[in-house]
């Protein structure tokens, strides 16, 4: 790979995308993270704080220190983790809520399966970070050993409570004390459904990294280890036989029984993300899937998705194409952050350079539209004239350095000696 293209991705981490929320997203007054910021710079002070958002900056800062081992980044995943567990633990039922009042009271009480998912994508993460401070004796606040724990009684309580074993898959919500409700949208661009590919997406990605974490953490625990690649590889199979269509695309949402709901519209950076997700947890699990068929459905995805989505005169990738066909060419933040994942993952299966020349293009995009040479940080959306869409808020409950930081953490580690 190029080594200046490495060295854009490692200068755009370490001195724009970690120091700006550092610097603007931190709480200070109240503890937590800012639920809304402008393009200014200027964040919402009573705005209502997500699962999500602390989640992910949990995850970030501690992947962060477990490459770069600066005490900034880890003391930064200790605040998270401070946040997470002071204000969205539920001590009664388990579990964490899906947000949080400004002033850290309880506010959506209602068990998000997206939300504790990603709790426990950040929790693996954290336990890493924690395992590699105390590796080079380093004096942390958390133990590595203890915070794996805490990830396994997420995952068991996922199984428990979320998990339908009838016909596979996680539930999109239950109510506080994990009872049923109808009441399951995850927000308001969703509709309320039983189950949706959103949600099965990140449960699926929490299990990989929790698979690496309890490898890198408790090496002799191979129990619990094929305890998670057996769900797993469980949910691999829901994805290749219920959510993927035969177009090559992902359904959005489902009911109990993983019949399609509302087909209103095909998402390319679901699809596209959705990819190297699958790779990732086909590695994890090894043995326990069929890889070559893995394989084979994940390229076919790359490529519809490079066909049908990626403009190459501009070099960036649509949002969405509704299936009246009116096409969204908004450049999404994650989206553009997400093709290069998975572009990238598809060229090193073939080495086939239409992936590797989609990269350059994204990247190129990025760096000329979708960063903030302003203000830092990167637009949430852009035009596909190049021009900022103002309205969106440049960062808060689903915007945070989750998706442009791991993808500048991914191809600088797929691209280590």
């Amino acid at each position: 790979m190029d080594k200046t293209f490495l060295n854009e991705l490692n200068d755009e981490l370490l001195n724009d995308i970690l120091p700006y929320w550092i610097n603007f997203a931190k709480d200070k007054e109240s503890a937590g993270f800012y639920g809304s910021i402008d393009n200014m710079n200027v964040p919402d002070v009573n705005e209502e704080r997500s699962i999500v958002m602390v989640s992910r900056f949990l995850w970030t800062y501690s992947a962060a220190y477990s490459i770069y081992k600066k005490q900034e980044y880890l003391d930064t995943a200790d605040y998270a983790f401070h946040y997470l567990y002071a204000r969205f633990l539920d001590v009664v039922h388990g579990g964490y809520f899906w947000s949080v009042n400004a002033n850290g009271t309880p506010k959506v009480t209602r068990k998000q399966i997206y939300g504790n998912a990603f709790a426990l994508y950040a929790l693996s993460e954290y336990a890493i970070a924690l395992y590699t401070a105390e590796s080079n004796n380093v004096k942390a606040e958390n133990s590595s050993n203890y915070i794996i724990k805490e990830a396994l009684k997420l995952y068991q309580l996922l199984q428990d409570k979320a998990f339908d074993e009838k016909f596979g898959g996680y539930y999109e919500a239950k109510n506080r004390d994990w009872s049923w409700t109808e009441d399951t949208k995850l927000s308001e661009k969703d509709i309320d459904c039983c189950k949706s590919m959103n949600t099965n997406l990140h449960v699926m990605e929490a299990f990989s990294a929790l698979i690496l974490s309890l490898r890198t953490v408790m090496k002799d625990e191979s129990e619990k280890i094929d305890s998670v690649r057996k769900s797993l590889s469980s949910l691999i199979n829901v994805h290749l036989k219920y959510i993927l269509q035969k177009n090559m695309h992902l359904a959005l949402y489902f009911d109990r029984e993983w019949n399609v709901l509302d087909p209103k519209e095909i998402s390319f950076g679901h699809d596209i993300e959705s990819s190297w997700l699958l790779w990732e947890a086909a590695e994890s699990v090894g043995d326990f899937c069929d890889k070559d068929f893995v394989r084979k459905n994940i390229i076919e995805i790359a490529d519809i998705a490079l066909k049908e989505g990626f403009d190459d005169e501009t070099g960036g990738m649509d949002n969405c194409l509704s299936h009246a066909g009116n096409r969204d060419t908004d450049r999404i933040w994650w989206v553009q952050a997400e093709a290069i994942n998975g572009f990238f993952n598809a060229w090193q299966l073939t080495q086939d350079e239409k992936y590797i020349n989609a990269v350059k293009k994204l990247w190129a995009w990025i760096c000329n539209f979708q960063k903030d040479k302003k203000n830092g940080e990167w637009f949430n959306c852009v035009h596909k004239d190049g021009t900022p869409d103002n309205s969106n808020a440049k960062g808060g409950n689903w915007k945070t350095c989750y998706h442009n930081g791991r993808v500048c953490m991914e191809l600088l580690n797929r691209n280590r000696p």
